[in-house]
């Protein structure tokens, strides 16, 4: 897939998103448990997107609640790239440092990220993180959810993916 097709990849304008069950880290026990991106899965598309960009997986940090997401280093001739990855979605963003949570600094992926697409992976660009939610499909999310978002003042879907409420 090339940017604009949807992969967000580049920082061309991208369609609406739709949020899915889960995207918020929150789920009701009756609709059962969230899916779970096995980190065995996140380690193929790290070696893949290794061998495309020439450099080394570096460390990879597993997600310790109450965090969304896995955080993951990629070494090449160009510096260190910090990579998240959803913990319940195929969801790859790009970082310029570890945190705890985002909510507009991501950046626009690197050309070699594409391999994560081949792994089953969404690469998510800088600009479509950024989108407010107002541009984003959220009829999934419940009261509760609605009610973290507010209180910890996230307006972008960025920071809805990739956060660390309790």
């Amino acid at each position: 897939m090339r940017p604009g097709d949807g992969t967000g990849l580049g920082d061309e304008k991208q369609p609406g998103f739709t949020l899915p069950r889960g995207a918020t880290g929150f789920f009701s026990p009756q609709d059962g448990p969230l899916p779970e991106m096995e980190l065995r899965t996140l380690r193929t598309g790290l070696y893949a997107a290794a061998r495309a960009a020439g450099g080394k997986v570096g460390e990879l940090e597993e997600r310790v609640y109450p965090r969304t997401f896995h955080t993951a280093a990629l070494v090449d001739d160009t510096g260190e790239h910090i990579l998240l990855c959803h913990a319940h979605h195929p969801y790859i963003a790009f970082v310029r440092e570890r945190r705890h949570w985002y909510t507009e600094e991501f950046l626009t992926p690197p050309p070699w990220a594409r391999a994560f697409e081949q792994a089953g992976f969404v690469v998510l660009g800088r600009e479509q993180l950024g989108m407010p939610l107002t541009d984003v499909d959220t009829s999934v999310l419940s009261q509760g959810e609605w009610r973290e978002i507010r209180f910890y003042g996230v307006t972008t879907l960025g920071g809805v993916l990739f956060n660390a409420w309790d």
